[in-house]
């Protein structure tokens, strides 16, 4: 499918307000992703735009959309704080942990001069880096706005992005540290020349700036929902997997990217879920960069790329690099070894390669995808030959393979829809390196998964849909 890489004809600077409540920054390492030009304090005025977070109520960190006075923003690893710890302005401020983010699901208006954003530590805990980013294209692709800021201690700290954005501009803030400190992020301010505050951009289909690529959809449903990315774990908890150690075996991790449930006793993961729309697919490069999971508590043995050497299996992705490439933290979060599996070559580089493919290019075309993968069993042959276990033990390599998709035109409430509107592909396949690569020729049941894997799959479904639905095999065109 077609990729786009975007040059946005946006210069914004973090510059000093000369103010108590300021903060000056140098510039970032290299080029910043938009270019930066210096511009006057004065210019950052301000407006009547603000988001203070004061009509939400999003409580936990799960993902998910939130309607604020602004309109509907998008929260991941972050939610609406209101307790004492939070340092806020008035009753509300967002709160967001580990690589957090919240984005506007909407476009400003056109002509926003400058930004400006306050934030804090959360209570007592340590400092945060976290960036800007912004789109012009409506969310298919976000490129960084300035430098990473460094903010710490309590107090509510203003910084003040300025230059000139003559089209729409959508925002995302970030946070980037892999620190344990959380942050607080309240009062956004978008500002005009003028000096008017900039509202949210009526949704339409007509054209983005020049230079820049519109996804194929046009329409006010599907420009909605694709630049918004839905919740990983929408289909249910296929087993019930907990944060807790005393549950080493189905052990709860749940990231921006996606989600799963840890089997720490075979070092892989026994499913991991997924939403796959075209807001979730850029230009950013694959990154390689195969590693232990540093979410993983302790107490558990982590699995390195070491753990695979010479193995005659490859590292196989559950959650493919190619469905996360808007930027490289999405990318690099896919080569995570907790969503690694012992997977024959010819199954990963071909049977299953030829399926991501194919799902893909089903969103190119306007659709959304839910996906669920996993392993179980034990004992699959590889390029040299038969093998149980790698590691001394401490990998399982499974006998079998299996994936479900459920595929259902671009829209918004999901669940409602999928009773009359989803296809459903459930696929399972030896893990045997003289698998066929005609995936199609592996089409079961979710049913009979369920079955061999004692997981209910689309618990999140009304029990006579998912009655009805898990019963059927594919028959549908696969070209």
């Amino acid at each position: 499918m077609a990729r786009f890489l975007l040059f946005l004809p946006l210069t914004l600077l973090a510059c000093s307000q000369q103010q108590p409540d300021a903060i000056r920054y140098s510039g970032p390492d290299g080029p910043a992703a938009i270019p930066v030009q210096a511009a006057p304090a004065a210019q950052a005025g301000s407006g009547s735009f603000p988001e203070t977070f004061e009509a939400g109520s999003k409580g936990a960190y799960s993902t998910a959309d939130e309607p604020l006075g602004t309109g509907l923003w998008h929260f991941e690893d972050a939610l609406i704080g209101s307790s004492d710890q939070d340092h806020k302005h008035g009753e509300h401020a967002a709160r967001l942990r580990g690589q957090g983010r919240v984005r506007m699901n909407f476009d400003a208006a056109p002509g926003v001069r400058s930004i400006r954003i306050s934030a804090a530590a959360y209570g007592t805990d340590a400092a945060s880096t976290w960036e800007l980013w912004g789109s012009i294209d409506r969310g298919r692709s976000f490129r960084r706005i300035g430098a990473p800021v460094r903010t710490q201690g309590p107090r509510l700290v203003a910084t003040t992005f300025t230059g000139g954005a003559t089209g729409r501009l959508r925002l995302e803030i970030r946070k980037t540290d892999t620190g344990s400190g959380r942050l607080n992020i309240d009062d956004i301010t978008l500002d005009t020349a003028t000096g008017a505050a900039a509202g949210p951009a009526p949704t339409t289909s007509s054209p983005a700036p020049a230079g820049t690529s519109l996804p194929h959809a046009t329409t006010r449903q599907a420009t909605a929902v694709v630049t918004s990315r839905d919740d990983n774990m929408a289909l249910g908890n296929p087993s019930g997997a907990t944060a807790s150690l005393d549950n080493p075996n189905n052990y709860l991790l749940v990231k921006p990217q996606y989600a799963l449930g840890y089997h720490a006793g075979r070092g892989t993961p026994t499913w991991v879920s997924w939403h796959l729309n075209r807001a979730w697919m850029g230009a950013a490069p694959r990154q390689d960069d195969f590693r232990p999971d540093p979410a993983l508590p302790r107490q558990f043995y982590a699995v390195t790329p070491r753990s695979y050497g010479s193995s005659g299996f490859d590292k196989g992705h559950n959650c493919p690099s190619a469905d996360r490439t808007t930027d490289l933290d999405d990318n690099s979060a896919t080569f995570l070894m907790t969503n690694m599996i012992p997977q024959a070559p010819n199954n990963n580089q071909r049977t299953w390669s030829s399926l991501e493919e194919w799902g893909r290019t089903q969103v190119s075309r306007g659709q959304e995808i839910y996906v669920l993968m996993g392993c179980y069993g034990k004992g699959g042959t590889g390029a040299k030959g038969p093998a149980t276990t790698l590691d001394g033990g401490r990998v399982t390599v499974p006998a079998r393979v299996w994936k479900v998709l459920v595929i259902l035109p671009e829209g918004s409430d999901d669940l409602r829809r999928i009773p009359t509107q989803a296809r459903l592909l459930a696929i399972d396949t030896p893990n045997d390196n003289s698998v066929s690569a005609d995936w199609s020729r592996y089409r079961v049941s979710v049913d009979a998964i369920e079955a061999a894997t004692g997981l209910d799959l689309l618990s999140k479904l009304p029990v006579e849909v998912q009655a009805r639905l898990e019963a059927q095999v594919d028959q549908g065109p696969t070209r």
